[in-house]
């Protein structure tokens, strides 16, 4: 099939796929989800989308019923099935079916809601630039779970489509969070930085390879606090996300940034290329 879709049990094209309108998910956004990508037919770091997958569910106490093996085994009939081998690959659970009431549903009698599907979407080339824009961060304060409720981040890329601009930098007062769809590191006096993985930020499947590659490799890294200030001024600004393994900013809010230290930029980019090649089987 050109696109795959799984809803409950049912496989089926995309656009087939049923829902009903009393699923938590269509009223209070109530569920969480992963998303990666398949390259080679192999599904792009699966263990460590898996680990935040089911840490959402424990924050959100949704009470998931399948086991990680059984989760694997319908993520991988989905690729089976699929026309092409490569794509993204994206799942959620909701909370179940229900009449809408704000408390938790009897987990009885309410099973939560398992959506997954696969369709095509590239990677973006490692030299694609981005063009971004700076926004206060008006999210809630539990950015870790990687929630449905994404109205901020669905704002945050239309105001950056508006600029011309391919993301939004998030900040909390002057201090830089992470983007409306992705993490944003910079590299400062040879250090690659993020902020801390706590509540503000989502722990970045694509951010914490690059950490750990940085490390495994002499490259000092440090999880703390920056600024804006220290964000325009910074050596290197590079965005990561599972389909964007280090791509460098050239610009924020208009004004150019980075460009100041090529050399270790290339060095990351190639780490982050050469793990997804190696993990794919395709080096």
């Amino acid at each position: 099939m050109e696109d795959v879709g799984f809803y409950n049990g049912e496989y089926g094209r995309i656009m087939d796929l049923k829902c009903s309108i009393m699923d938590r998910g269509m009223y209070f956004g109530d569920g969480c989800y992963d998303a990666t990508y398949v390259c080679n037919n192999v599904i792009l770091f699966l263990e460590d989308h898996l680990n935040r997958f089911y840490n959402s569910c424990r924050l959100l106490e949704i009470p998931f019923q399948y086991s990680r093996e059984e989760l694997t085994e319908i993520l991988y009939n989905i690729v089976e099935k699929y026309d092409f081998s490569e794509g993204m690959i994206y799942w959620q659970t909701t909370r179940g079916t229900d009449f809408r009431n704000h408390v938790f549903p009897d987990f009885e009698q309410v099973k939560p809601n398992l959506m997954a599907y696969i369709r095509p979407f590239e990677m973006r080339p490692i030299d694609k630039t981005y063009k971004v824009i700076t926004l206060e961060d008006t999210r809630f304060l539990h950015c870790n779970i990687k929630t449905l409720n994404l109205i901020p981040s669905v704002i945050a890329n239309q105001r950056a489509r508006e600029a011309g601009c391919d993301e939004a930098i998030f900040h909390r007062g002057d201090i830089v969070t992470e983007c409306a769809h992705s993490n944003v590191m910079i590299i400062d006096k040879g250090v690659l930085k993020i902020h801390p993985y706590d509540n503000l930020i989502l722990p970045g499947i694509a951010s914490i390879h690059l950490m750990n590659l940085a490390r495994a490799n002499g490259i000092p890294t440090a999880e703390e606090e920056f600024t804006l200030d220290t964000l325009m001024n910074a050596e290197e600004v590079l965005i990561t996300s599972s389909g964007s393994l280090g791509n460098r900013v050239i610009s924020v809010d208009g004004k150019p940034v980075g460009g100041k230290n090529p050399e270790l930029l290339k060095k990351l980019q190639d780490l982050a290329v050469d793990e997804v090649l190696v993990y794919t089987k395709q080096k």
